[in-house]
């Protein structure tokens, strides 16, 4: 796959080992016929929007057996109990209640739940997270849930069509991802990078990127509903 040889061509430009960093095929719009085809060219980590969404698609999908499915988009807090029956790990979470919701539907089926922090680090009105500031306090207070662990941060920087706009944000998850593992250690991942800067990201540390367009091409339908 193209994608995967540019994936490990920054890997090596900026002295990483190309295994430190995940493809997330983000297939949030797209029908389960093109996971079940991305799953068959050895793709298993994907990443959907909705919980409604993927909740349709669940039963076409069957038993992919070592796919990894990860809610990549905000989660109101009535679909918590869901999202947590249906997905491996929730990257968007920027609520103590959220967290705490999860951890209690996650704690009834006795199934770890990875969560990724959701750091907003830009002023757009649309982006979702928490401010920087309130970081170190939420991990605190998700620490001690039983089945929930915060694992990383997450970011979606401005969309611009020069990836070196998004550099300063990726650079400052990566400093606040530092400074959380003083106290959290589980806290490794850095979830940022999407088709047009994920090589910016992979040289800022990144540990995921989100790759929707350049693997499923254009969205073919809109989203069906909110979550």
């Amino acid at each position: 796959m193209r994608l995967r040889e540019q994936v490990a061509a920054a890997c090596r430009k900026a002295n990483r080992d190309e295994r430190e960093v995940a493809l997330m095929a983000v297939s949030k719009v797209h029908p389960a016929e093109a996971i079940i085809e991305a799953y068959a060219a050895g793709q298993r980590l994907f990443g959907e929007n909705k919980v409604q969404e993927f909740q349709s698609k669940h039963e076409q999908l069957g038993s992919l057996e070592g796919a990894n499915i990860h809610l990549i988009g905000p989660l109101q807090s009535n679909k918590t109990s869901k999202a947590a029956e249906l997905f491996d790990a929730i990257d968007a979470v920027d609520a103590l209640k959220i967290a705490q919701r999860l951890d209690t539907t996650a704690t009834s089926l006795a199934k770890r739940l990875p969560i990724l922090i959701e750091v907003k680090l830009s002023h757009e009105e649309s982006k979702h997270g928490i401010a920087p500031a309130e970081l170190s306090a939420l991990l605190d207070a998700i620490a001690p849930l039983k089945f929930v662990e915060a694992v990383g941060l997450m970011t979606v920087p401005p969309w611009s069509e020069e990836p070196e706009t998004a550099r300063p944000y990726f650079r400052q998850l990566r400093q606040l991802r530092d400074e959380a593992q003083k106290l959290h250690p589980s806290v490794t991942q850095l979830s940022m990078g999407m088709s047009n800067d994920f090589i910016v990201a992979i040289e800022e540390g990144s540990t995921c990127v989100r790759i929707g367009t350049a693997i499923f091409g254009k969205r073919i339908y809109p989203a069906q509903q909110d979550q």
